[in-house]
């Protein structure tokens, strides 16, 4: 081989041991990307499938003919009931009341139904299906086996003995993280109209669910079970929007504090006051024995004044609330 060929020959090897560097890493780089779709598959939330519609007969057999016997709850908009379906699957059925079904005959129930049951949040009860008919609008919800707040605080002699100040602290976190979700995590945002003590349900961990949300077209100035819990300005026109959610958000935790009932309004003129002026032990539950630290109830007091204390253009949004409240509790 004279020196031009092996001259050749050297660049040869050269050549083929570059290629098979690339071919290599072209290799390495087309493995990687095939594996990182299966890694964000595992990471994608479900999309929870839009609300069923249960046939009105499908309804009236699964509770029994709404059956008294099956009643789980009463509230301003309706009556659940637990219902039975065919195929052994439990549901809450929430029959609404027939004077709203009659003031809202036309107002598109089964579009807000569908739209409101995108919500699917630790911290929400789901909507899983609705039915209308003549006279009837029926909502199907998951069935959760909770007892709801209220119940807890003022309707069971022992049961605000069971919410130590922790448990009260975590309710509140959470219910503050459900309300955040429906007014910032879902698309269209939801609106809840009435958040209150009995609409937030609790389960054996004390985790904070809420229900009834997006409802209020059903009654918008029918005031029973309502007044209290939501702003002045509601009841002078504007009608349930985020911050009103915040005031009645603020009723709840004044609530958690001091143990006591809303009576429409009556609640936030005596609690104002006292967080003023810095009195924060006359606010709280005396059925509770105080913890050492008594610095997180006071920020939660000063958190629920400036929630109930301030014009809309002035209050707290939930998510600050919720930054606030999940802070506290981790703390």
């Amino acid at each position: 081989m004279n020196h031009s060929e092996h001259i050749a020959y050297l660049f040869v090897i050269a050549l083929l041991s570059t290629s098979v560097v690339v071919l290599g890493v072209v290799l390495s780089l087309l493995l990687l990307c095939k594996k990182k779709p299966v890694q964000s598959q595992e990471t994608v939330t479900p999309i929870k499938p839009s609300a069923q519609v249960y046939p009105l007969t499908n309804i009236d057999a699964a509770t029994d003919g709404f059956n008294h016997r099956r009643i789980v709850g009463e509230g301003r908009l309706g009556t659940v009931y637990a219902a039975i379906f065919e195929k052994g699957e439990i549901a809450a059925v929430k029959r609404i009341h027939s004077r709203h079904v009659l003031s809202n005959a036309g107002f598109g129930f089964s579009r807000i139904l569908r739209s409101i049951s995108s919500a699917q949040h630790p911290n929400v009860v789901p909507i899983i299906g609705y039915s209308e008919g003549p006279g009837e609008r029926i909502i199907v919800m998951e069935f959760v086996g909770m007892v709801c707040l209220d119940f807890y605080l003022h309707q069971n002699p022992e049961g605000a003995s069971l919410l130590d100040w922790n448990h009260r602290l975590k309710i509140a976190a959470g219910a503050a993280k459900g309300l955040e979700y429906l007014h910032e995590g879902v698309a269209p945002n939801i609106v809840h109209g009435c958040v209150k003590a009995s609409n937030i349900l609790i389960d054996a961990n004390f985790c904070a669910r809420i229900c009834d949300y997006g409802l209020s077209f059903l009654a918008l100035q029918e005031k029973r079970g309502l007044v209290g819990y939501v702003d002045d300005e509601y009841w002078r026109g504007s009608g349930a929007c985020k911050e009103s959610d915040v005031y009645g958000f603020g009723i709840v935790l004044l609530e958690l504090l001091s143990g006591r009932l809303c009576e429409e309004g009556r609640l936030v003129n005596w609690a104002s006051p006292l967080i003023k002026e810095m009195r924060i032990s006359e606010l709280l539950d005396p059925r509770l024995v105080l913890p050492d630290d008594i610095r997180a109830l006071v920020r939660l007091a000063k958190v629920a004044s400036a929630c109930v204390g301030n014009s809309r253009k002035s209050r707290p949004s939930i998510c600050q609330v919720a930054t606030i409240l999940s802070n506290l509790e981790m703390d």
